[in-house]
């Protein structure tokens, strides 16, 4: 079953020098974009990380850092990068909780800022997951009947995750063929940053997901332990994370809108259930 589009959708996979969103760094990136008429364009990319590209990485993915000295760094190729998804929703394998936020590193990195306001995920992995339970491999010989050769290449895991998809929505009818369902589909929770270290609860307030403060909204504990965040800001968290607490921050400081008399006879009907 073909995708139903209303705006480019790039299917995308990373090779990295490991699995610290925080640390690692993009040795290969491979980017298939799909248009709402069907269109199809690849791009794929080696990239220099500028650091050592550790043995156990190379391993799984045959990168070497002989093989990318002299390719481009990230900071050379994000333009382009930039260009291919700017108008894009995006999709990959595993993409929700590693290629994206690795990919919003490396941006915020070289001072191109990045979010997913404007967009939407699907992260194919998930679906599978919740219906199969199986690895990506798997799910191509499960879906597509194919074996995976190269796997572990990011243009051969691209275009597997491509396809699996396709053949996900041929095989389950309660999944609805558009991005916005896919992605709600395939979204385990509701993420404030890309590395989930703030959530958002039932209210849409967020929330810390980890230490001491965990389960309690950002909000009340920058106001209780404002050194909180400058601990959070001076420690090993991606940048993502360091700018949502940010912006969350600059929103406790700007001065709050006084509402009008039909703003707070509205707020009192809706209190008291008048309407």
């Amino acid at each position: 079953m073909e995708l139903k589009l209303i705006k480019p959708l790039v299917f995308f996979d990373l090779e990295t020098t490991g699995i610290n969103i925080g640390i690692d760094r993009i040795v290969e990136i491979s980017m298939l974009k799909i248009f709402p008429n069907g269109e199809k364009m690849n791009k794929t990319w080696l990239v220099n990380p500028e650091i050592e590209i550790p043995a156990e990485a190379t391993a799984i993915h045959g990168i070497t850092n002989e093989k990318v000295v002299t390719e481009p760094t990230f900071k050379e190729l994000a333009t382009s990068v930039n260009n291919m998804i700017a108008d894009s929703d995006l999709a990959g394998f595993n993409s929700n909780r590693f290629d994206i936020p690795i990919l919003a590193e490396e941006f915020l990195r070289v001072g191109i800022d990045f979010d997913m306001n404007d967009r939407k995920a699907i992260d194919v992995q998930v679906i599978f997951h919740k219906k199969e339970q199986r690895t990506l491999s798997a799910g191509y010989k499960f879906y597509c009947n194919k074996e995976l050769e190269n796997a572990h290449s990011a243009e051969a895991d691209t275009n597997a995750t491509y396809e699996i998809l396709k053949a996900q929505l041929d095989r389950y009818d309660d999944i609805e063929n558009t991005v916005d369902a896919l992605s709600e589909y395939s979204t385990h929770s509701k993420r404030a940053d890309f590395a989930g270290f703030i959530l958002f609860n039932d209210k849409d307030q967020e929330i810390f997901s980890f230490g001491k403060y965990k389960g309690r909204t950002v909000e009340d504990v920058l106001k209780e332990n404002p050194g909180y965040n400058a601990w959070i800001q001076n420690a090993d968290f991606p940048l993502y994370t360091k700018k949502v607490l940010q912006l969350i921050k600059k929103r406790l400081a700007a001065p709050k809108k006084e509402l009008s008399d039909a703003e707070k006879l509205q707020a009192l009907q809706q209190k008291f259930n008048l309407r």
